[in-house]
């Protein structure tokens, strides 16, 4: 065993020995295109109906956004009766306590699609993101779609200003809430399934989670549940087919990724996955 490989696996053996997701509370990743259903078992995690949400469309660029954002009238249309949007651009607005009041009592919060890297400038390090944790420690829940669920990994992928085809760029810090973990979305919808290698390239002790349209993953703890129509692809160095792999001819480079669908469950404090 050379000196790479035994770092690579002191890693994954530490990375194994921590909490992956929320002690608390759950996160709903979507790639893309949150359909009714995905906005009906957000509501559910959220405590029903009544219970308040807010929805942050600040990764979409825009200045200003008023109440009539894509997911508050889904999730109003839905039933959801206490629906706010909650939006700036300003650090020093976020970091306010006046700002942040709304989210208090929130047990749902949802982060709309655009760039992720708009969210780190406004929110990363304020007294918004603190509360964000808080809604989880209340047993809440944390929803986002495309840049929204990419930003609640600690790796931030495709957080460039520049563009968004560079997956390691000027913002690499995500809000952490699923630990060593890097989310990608619209993967399937946009061929972007090999796009993950570099970033583990670099980061081999990271867990790729990519992410396509319509479908999304509900965390609870180290474990997550695939939902919706499409494909969630796992990257963790290793391969896992449902039919068994002993006699499959795999890529010589390592270059492995799987595909788990609706109804699937992932560990990833084990890495591996629950089989049912």
């Amino acid at each position: 065993m050379n000196g790479l490989t035994l770092l690579v696996c002191c890693l994954m053996a530490y990375q194994q020995a921590i909490q992956v997701g929320p002690a608390n509370g759950s996160l709903l990743l979507v790639g893309g295109d949150v359909t009714p259903s995905m906005g009906q078992q957000f509501i559910a995690l959220a405590g029903g109906a009544e219970s308040p949400i807010m929805v942050i469309p600040t990764a979409g660029g825009a200045a200003e956004y008023g109440q009539q954002t894509p997911i508050a009238q889904l999730l109003r249309q839905l039933g959801a009766t206490q629906v706010e949007v909650l939006h700036t651009v300003n650090p020093e607005v976020a970091d306010s306590q006046d700002f942040i009041q709304p989210l208090v009592k929130a047990k749902g919060v949802f982060f709309e699609g655009g760039r992720q890297w708009r969210l780190v400038d406004a929110y990363q390090g304020t007294k918004t993101e603190q509360m964000l944790w808080q809604v989880l420690e209340r047993g809440g829940v944390i929803g986002g779609s495309s840049a929204g669920a990419t930003i609640q990994g600690s790796f931030l992928a495709r957080g460039d200003t520049r563009h968004n085809q560079i997956m390691v760029g000027d913002h690499q810090q995500g809000f952490g809430f699923l630990k060593n973990v890097t989310i990608d979305q619209h993967t399937l919808a946009r061929n972007r399934h090999f796009d993950m290698f570099q970033i583990l390239k670099g980061r081999p002790e990271l867990l790729g989670l990519s992410i396509d349209e319509m479908t999304g993953v509900v965390v609870t703890g180290d474990q997550f549940e695939v939902i919706g129509e499409s494909y969630v692809l796992v990257y963790d160095g290793g391969f896992w087919s449902r039919e068994g792999w002993s006699m499959k001819v795999l890529p010589q480079d390592k270059n492995l990724f799987y595909f788990l669908r609706a109804g699937d469950r992932y560990d990833m404090a084990e890495r591996r996955v629950v089989e049912r």
